[in-house]
């Protein structure tokens, strides 16, 4: 390889965050040639994850760098929510034991690239696909990154949609506890939005069990909790109120 194609890998590599991905497409449109990254691939500037997706030799790409290179480089919409989203954000009641599990959503409509879902990110990946709906959705910065994470008030109906398969209820009530601070104005808009009746009205159950003070904002008459009763689990108490069948734990909590 010759001094002037040393330099420009050289100048390109330094303006990237360490663990940065780079993607084919990508570095062509920034004028590395789909030729340049074969040599610089042989000459070990680059390392291969996937035919097309390559990180900075002796780097440790991260979920978080992966998500937001993926993103802002190809233009996708993936992001990290529910118990993921709020442990980011400090609003989990507990430390996860083990290896840590990240919620990662995709847009229907589009799909999970492999090399996502082969590379091992040091964490367990829970693959989840949401509508193009992107109200409660903002960026943080983790590890210099960029990373598109559901809002606090996103996050927990993204739980409540996964419970009580992926999460137990009443382990959610003890975040709902901590959630003193919701928005009420985000809240509404993403409570119309919702379009689970299951989602809502054990929103609305738990709100009101622990009766934080923003519950008095929402205008509930704007909200369609639908019509029938909803067994959410089995074996449980019976709420006339919202017509759900909740665990007697949950119920029964002080």
């Amino acid at each position: 390889m010759n001094v002037k194609g040393l330099t420009k890998i050289n100048l390109f590599l330094q303006k990237l965050p360490s663990g940065a991905l780079c993607f084919a497409s990508w570095l062509n449109e920034n004028g590395i040639s789909y030729t340049l990254q074969q040599h610089y691939r042989e000459a070990q500037w680059f390392t291969a994850i996937a035919p097309g997706v390559m990180y900075r030799t002796g780097d440790k790409p991260t979920l978080f760098s992966a998500l937001s290179c993926f993103n802002s480089q190809l233009h996708k919409k993936l992001h990290i929510g529910a118990l993921s989203a709020l442990e980011i954000r400090g609003l989990a009641h507990y430390v996860p034991l083990g290896r840590q599990t990240m919620v990662v959503y995709c847009p229907h409509g589009e799909w999970f690239p492999q090399w996502f879902s082969k590379y091992d990110w040091g964490v367990d990946i829970l693959k989840k696909y949401y509508d193009t709906n992107e109200t409660g959705i903002s960026s943080i910065t983790e590890d210099n990154f960029e990373v598109a994470v559901s809002t606090p008030e996103r996050a927990f109906l993204e739980c409540l949609d996964l419970a009580p398969k992926y999460y137990i209820l009443t382990d959610l009530y003890y975040v709902m506890e901590m959630l003193n601070g919701l928005r009420p104005e985000l809240m509404q808009t993403l409570l119309e939005e919702c379009k689970s009746v299951k989602v809502k009205r054990l929103f609305l159950y738990m709100a009101e069990k622990v009766g934080h003070a923003w519950l008095d904002d929402l205008d509930l008459s704007k909200i369609n909790l639908g019509t029938g009763k909803r067994a959410i689990v089995k074996n449980g108490v019976y709420n006339a109120k919202y017509q759900i069948t909740l665990p007697r734990d949950l119920v029964e909590y002080e």
